[in-house]
């Protein structure tokens, strides 16, 4: 199933993201941001109760204004925090219903938006750890002989030395060098099959796939960037270490990989509550 969906998003994610390969980050995260707020408020105003929300806060305002009035009664001021937060709780149940209908299509945007602006591309000179890691559990088999498994790189990409084993992990590890920039396919040769996986070094902000996962649910909803590896293989995930993504917002460099998700966010709301009076929601 996710496989199938994945199979599915990739293409038009890929298609969206293409004008702006080639922009500053934040400017991306801010033209997906807007369609994103109007989708929000959209199914906010359809899913929820818009009568008993306003209601709802008209008794928030009112508490407050109580207890500007009665600042001098303790007992009042009492009364009526403890009324707020009985309404900021209906105020919350009531907001609950919205976000089952707008939370699964914004996991799914924010994991496909990841691939693009959690990490950034390689640079010609710079080293990427590559890691194999076996399936089952090692740590009980840590004087296990080394898998034989082989790493072929093409041409504008080599090796930095021999793999490492760490036989209580499961992983076989390799330095890799980048030489040119492109986008390269790793060959993991284990007996007859072959295992691929891509190696993008590039400035643009492109889809980038830290790691190949296995077939479980949760690991591709995560990793949406490539087919699962296949059974036949024996390993559970195959990795290359990207550096984090940056993202310059208001004269502040976030550097990490999630920082897009932070100014992700908070565009979203500021779209929201300046297209919430034009478009009739009641948040």
């Amino acid at each position: 199933m996710m496989t199938l969906l994945n199979d599915l998003l990739r293409p038009i994610f890929d298609l969206l993201q293409a004008p702006l390969r080639g922009l500053p980050p934040w400017v991306g995260i801010l033209v997906w941001s807007i369609p994103i707020g109007v989708f929000a408020l959209w199914v906010f105003k359809k899913t929820s109760n818009q009568r008993r929300i306003a209601e709802v806060k008209r008794k928030i305002h009112a508490c407050l204004f109580e207890i500007r009035l009665f600042n001098d009664d303790v007992a009042a001021i009492l009364r009526a925090q403890g009324e707020i937060l009985r309404h900021v709780a209906r105020y919350q149940a009531l907001a609950l219903k919205p976000m089952i209908f707008i939370l699964p299509p914004l996991v799914l945007l924010m994991v496909q938006l990841h691939a693009f602006y959690g990490f950034r591309g390689l640079k010609p000179g710079e080293h990427a750890l590559v890691r194999a890691v076996f399936a089952g559990d090692w740590s009980k088999r840590s004087e296990a002989a080394r898998p034989a498994m082989a790493l072929e790189l093409p041409a504008g990409l080599r090796l930095d030395g021999d793999a490492v084993w760490a036989p209580n992990l499961g992983e076989l590890l390799w330095q890799v060098r980048v030489d040119a920039p492109g986008d390269y396919q790793l060959a993991f040769r284990v007996g007859d099959e072959v295992v691929g996986k891509t190696l993008r070094a590039t400035d643009s902000v492109v889809r980038l796939s830290p790691t190949r996962p296995e077939r479980s649910f949760m690991d591709q909803l995560e990793w949406p960037s490539e087919d699962p590896l296949p059974r036949s293989s024996g390993l559970s995930e195959i990795t290359v270490a990207y550096p984090d993504g940056s993202v310059a917002f208001a004269g502040w460099d976030f550097e990490w990989r999630y920082a897009w998700m932070v100014v992700f966010f908070v565009l979203t709301m500021v779209v929201a509550v300046a297209l919430k009076k034009p478009l009739g929601v009641e948040l």
